[in-house]
């Protein structure tokens, strides 16, 4: 590989020759080959947006030359088009600020823009990337505002419709099987009636609640960092320039953004970061809890409870034929358990501020920005091949009913809590119906009991 010489303020450094980056970033690319984990486009996307709109800003106050300016602000949004990806190079598990990434995308945008003025790649000059790319900025404001933006796009963009779609196909499952009677389940154990629709109905509300509290989380994330720069007294920067970033990464990326009210707060503490995790485990748990479900309820197809058919996606066993697995299901499972573990991470690297600086920016970017992806990814696919094409299987469910023992609930009221348990556990024992052994009895006539065993009475409150 052709290399080329360049310097920083450590000396010189043999650098790849076609790389966009130069000595500082080849530097952290040596000092950390720790895996094979970058920062992902949707923060590169951030980044790029963010050097837009300093020199965007710092062109407004009269602080940086438009010859200068236009260059970078062009060459900033080619990275946040994703045009020079390759050339991000350093490993997520790097310098606690993200320092090594700023540098990457300052040097990558300095030498786009001076190649576009006819100048080599490795000169920095005319555009200089630390006296001109960052100007006005700090790696200690930019990675906190690029974690900031990042993941409020993927929410805003990805997550949050498909949060949408998913809960509005189960409150279209919960309308087609509002009259489908079957046997309710608590502990595992047969319960008292509801019907396949209330059970949709409160998956879509889960969803829905979700959705919510994911939404609320919003505000927060538009609070920037830019403008703190170093430990967050705002030096060597402008007044108006924090505020005018924002404007243009709000008019860039078509999204509300504004100055962070306190800088101290937002470059050493990362606890909106941990806020947004916290409401993605909830969603986990929610998928959790519905995926688990519609696999129960699936199960068989002759030996399970078998109430409800799902899409059959592909075959299930190497080596039983025909068999037929609920795979889209245990997608959203293995989902879930991630987002947890990542939560973990968020919340751990959230702790990790010290004094006036959080150092573990770029893992709990990583991870905060995995569990949303992973999340929007896998609702949309479970929404698609999965929920949307439920049917319910009414024999089977009306099979169950009649056999329920908790029907005997619906007894106590009329006999007493006791003698309605003695019914259940003969019936039990006997092998027979409620409405069997009640009839043994001569306890209360026909008419009465088919009243009170009718399944739809026990749906909701009465009189």
């Amino acid at each position: 590989m052709e290399t080329r010489i360049e310097k920083d303020s450590m000396g010189e450094m043999e650098v790849p020759g076609d790389s966009l980056y130069g000595a500082s970033t080849q530097r952290a690319v040596l000092n950390f080959p720790v895996s094979d984990k970058r920062f992902p486009r949707a923060f590169l996307e951030a980044l790029g947006a963010i050097k837009a709109g300093a020199a965007t800003a710092n062109m407004k106050l009269g602080r940086l030359d438009p010859k200068l300016g236009e260059p970078i602000r062009k060459a900033a949004e080619a990275v946040r088009n994703g045009k020079h990806d390759d050339h991000f190079v350093v490993d997520i598990y790097q310098t606690g600020s993200g320092t090594s990434t700023n540098t990457n995308a300052n040097e990558v945008i300095a030498n786009v823009a001076n190649v576009s003025l006819g100048e080599p790649i490795g000169k920095k000059a005319p555009v200089h990337p630390n006296d001109h790319v960052n100007m006005g900025q700090s790696s200690n404001d930019v990675i906190p505002t690029a974690i900031h933006v990042s993941a409020l796009l993927g929410i805003e963009r990805d997550l949050l419709p498909a949060l949408e779609g998913l809960g509005e196909s189960l409150a279209a499952k919960a309308e087609a099987f509002k009259d489908i009677v079957k046997t309710g389940r608590t502990h595992l154990q047969d319960a008292t009636p509801v019907t396949l629709g209330q059970e949709f109905s409160g998956y879509a509300t889960q969803i829905r609640n979700c959705h919510g509290r994911i939404e609320n989380c919003l505000a927060n994330l538009r609070e920037l960092a830019i403008g703190g720069t170093a430990v967050g007294t705002g030096i060597n920067t402008h007044p108006r320039f924090a505020n005018l970033v924002c404007e243009s990464l709000s008019e860039q990326l078509k999204t509300e953004f504004r100055e962070a009210p306190n800088h101290f707060e937002s470059l050493a503490a990362k606890d909106t970061c941990v806020e947004v995790s916290g409401a993605l485990k909830v969603l986990a748990a929610a998928l959790t809890k519905i995926a688990n479900d519609i696999r129960w309820l699936s199960s068989g197809p002759r030996t399970g409870f078998g109430e409800i058919a799902i899409p059959e996606t592909q075959p299930g066993s190497s080596i039983m034929p025909g068999k037929v697995n609920p795979v889209i299901a245990e997608s959203v499972l293995q989902v879930a358990a991630q987002v947890v573990g990542n939560d973990a991470v968020v919340t751990w690297g959230g702790a990790g501020g010290n004094f006036e600086l959080n150092v573990m920016m770029p893992v709990v970017a990583l991870n905060l920005l995995d569990s949303i992806s992973l999340l929007a990814n896998v609702c949309g696919i479970f929404k698609e091949k999965c929920v949307d094409g439920v049917e319910a299987n009414v024999d089977r469910m009306n099979e169950t009913i009649e056999r329920g023992l908790s029907l005997v609930t619906a007894l106590a009221p009329v006999i007493g809590y006791d003698k309605a348990a003695a019914l259940s556990q003969q019936a039990f024992r006997e092998n027979k119906t409620i409405r069997e052994v009640v009839r043994e009895h001569d306890m209360i006539s026909d008419d009465e009991l088919d009243k009170l065993l009718d399944p739809t009475t026990m749906l909701h409150p009465s009189e």
